[in-house]
């Protein structure tokens, strides 16, 4: 078999000398919608946090097209290809929406009003409201400017932390129908996300963490139909 886009290998690892993955497996292919739910605590962002380099891993690796990147850090892998959308703190509220999405573009060199104008293309609402403070937007549009500037670098994987927390359920499919969008322009899409059974709608891959561990991994039409999962995870 040949190795997924982007893996987070039998990650072992936590904060100060606590483990929190316990040899913990996350992997997207290109073009694909990877989601990872659990209950509250079962490592879910923190196994993100690990594939992006932000926590330090005892055992395990994380390879991207093939390449060990176990070792850099978090800004060094957005040089390779990874934008992160954190859950909070995720936009500059006092920068107009543009300037935040030009803010995005730090690491670029080139001309980035083509990017721009596809990230318009992707989310109306922010060209409209360009020149506004990004603070004085709605929860829905704050996540759609994050969004936004992380495709600002061009990313080959996205990678986005609980996208969907505190907005309305229309909001929530909206973005959901815009991530399947960026998806199918080939860009990896790993998600983190509390709204399971609505996430594992549009996955291609689930993962089910609990306590840090692998407990399900299948496709997510599979995960729905599973009864264990429905059971102890999507309310039945």
């Amino acid at each position: 078999m040949s190795e997924p886009f982007l893996i987070g290998d039998a990650m072992t690892g936590g904060y100060g000398g606590a483990d929190i993955l316990h040899d913990c497996t996350i992997a997207v292919e290109k073009g694909e919608i990877a989601v990872i739910v659990g209950p509250n605590g079962a490592g879910k962002s923190t196994a993100m946090k690990a594939v992006f380099g932000m926590l330090k891993l005892r055992l395990g690796s994380v390879r991207l097209r093939g390449e060990d990147i176990t070792a850099l850090t978090p800004q060094a892998r957005v040089g390779k290809g990874m934008g992160f959308v954190p859950q909070t703190n995720n936009i500059f509220p006092s920068m107009t929406v543009e300037e935040n999405l030009e803010m995005g573009a730090f690491i670029r060199r080139d001309d980035i009003r083509t990017t721009r104008d596809q990230v318009y293309d992707l989310f109306p609402i922010l060209h409209d409201k360009r020149r506004q403070a990004a603070g004085e937007l709605s929860g829905g549009q704050r996540q759609q400017v994050a969004v936004g500037r992380a495709l600002m670098t061009q990313p080959s994987v996205l990678m986005l932390d609980e996208p969907t927390a505190g907005v309305s359920p229309i909001v929530m499919d909206e973005l959901f129908d815009r991530i399947i969008e960026i998806a199918r322009t080939g860009i990896s899409i790993l998600m983190v996300e509390q709204n399971a059974r609505q996430a594992l709608e549009i996955a291609d891959k689930g993962y089910v963490l609990v306590q840090g561990e692998n407990r399900f991994t299948d496709t997510g039409r599979a995960l729905l139909a599973d009864p264990e999962v429905r059971k102890s995870f999507l309310g039945g």
